[in-house]
């Protein structure tokens, strides 16, 4: 169950997180060690209350918080270190990332972003767009939205007009939320310590189909 709402960016702004991974460690006898993951995406966590500011920002949460009814429905949140296809000092453009190759049969493309580091790169999909932001393109030629393509926000999948030429390069720009939901159905807070400088934790968790 997801709300198709974005949580406050006024208080994302100041929060902290990024991803997690888990990595399955298991030490041997000869005083090596084999690793292994069961998960092949990473998955992101978050703290909202560090981003609280005022009585007024916690009068936000709290509202935003009862009408997600706690960890019951998903909502998007904005990583304010990591929402671009590309430098977050740079401008999106329709050729940031490589979505596929056409083979004049596939219509659709998954939003993707990614993550290169030496030989070694990581492809995140990407199913929340900002709408409104997306370029789309085949072959370094800008395409429209609504005749060239459509664009299902709530999904980040393109589907063309008509499949791309044979080996011909679909790429994409676009900004992009994360999909996720609070990891607690409590939010305690106190005034006197508020004022005081301490912030409650309000955890954010990644939700992956």
């Amino acid at each position: 169950m997801f709300h198709e709402v974005r949580f406050p960016v006024a208080i994302s702004f100041g929060s902290v997180g990024g991803p997690e991974r888990r990595t399955e460690i298991v030490a041997l006898d000869n005083g090596g060690e084999e690793r292994n993951t069961p998960w092949a995406q990473s998955r992101r966590r978050y703290d909202a209350g560090v981003g609280l500011r005022s009585l007024d920002d916690v009068e936000v949460l709290v509202a935003f918080f009862e009408a997600r009814q706690g960890r019951l429905f998903g909502f998007r949140w904005k990583d304010w270190a990591d929402f671009k296809s590309c430098r977050p000092s740079a401008q999106i453009s329709h050729e940031d990332q490589v979505l596929g190759m056409g083979d004049q049969l596939r219509d659709e493309f998954q939003l993707v972003k990614h993550y290169r580091s030496g030989s070694q790169d990581y492809v995140r999909p990407v199913t929340k767009p900002v709408a409104g932001t997306v370029q789309v393109g085949v072959s370094g030629d800008l395409l429209t939205e609504g005749v060239d393509y459509t664009l299902d926000v709530v999904t980040g999948i393109v589907t063309f007009a008509h499949p791309p030429d044979e080996q011909a390069e679909v790429t994409a720009g676009f900004e992009y939320d994360v999909p996720v939901r609070f990891d607690t159905d409590a939010i305690q807070v106190s005034l006197a310590t508020f004022e005081a400088g301490q912030v409650p934790d309000v955890p954010i968790l990644e939700v992956r189909r």
